[in-house]
């Protein structure tokens, strides 16, 4: 429990930290992935087709790095799971932007560098090296 006082901050002069950031600082914050949008689908227009659905922390597009044209699929963060869950069943299958959407849960991301190494066959065999001694 001090250690929550100490993070929003309770008994000194510092401002209060917002309850959303701090469900997302808790790690309860649900993220939802959103397939099939159209390639003029902002994010602006992502966060307004979700809001009724409840509190959105973010909303992000993933774009092409050469271009920065829309891949076609984006991600959304809900507050709480009671609104994940409204919006995958009211937004799923909806049409937006002339592009019918499907929405599901995110699968977490892995790095590429954690766990096991990746065998690449045998290793290379050591080449004796040939020395020359000179008097």
């Amino acid at each position: 429990m001090a250690a929550l006082r100490r993070m929003i901050g309770f008994g000194s002069n510092r401002t209060l930290t917002p309850p959303s950031l701090l469900t997302f600082r808790r790690g309860i914050a649900f993220k939802l992935f959103v397939g099939g949008l159209s390639v003029y689908t902002t994010e602006k227009g992502l966060t307004d087709a979700f809001s009724g659905c409840g509190q959105i922390i973010e909303a992000k597009i993933i774009t092409d790095k050469v271009s920065e044209r829309s891949k076609g699929f984006g991600f959304i963060t809900f507050a709480s799971r009671d609104e994940a869950e409204n919006a995958v069943s009211q937004m799923n299958g909806k049409a937006l932007n002339g592009r019918v959407i499907f929405v599901d849960y995110a699968k977490p991301t892995f790095s590429k560098n954690s766990g096991m190494p990746i065998a690449r066959g045998p290793p290379e065999p050591e080449v004796p090296q040939l020395r020359v001694n000179f008097p």
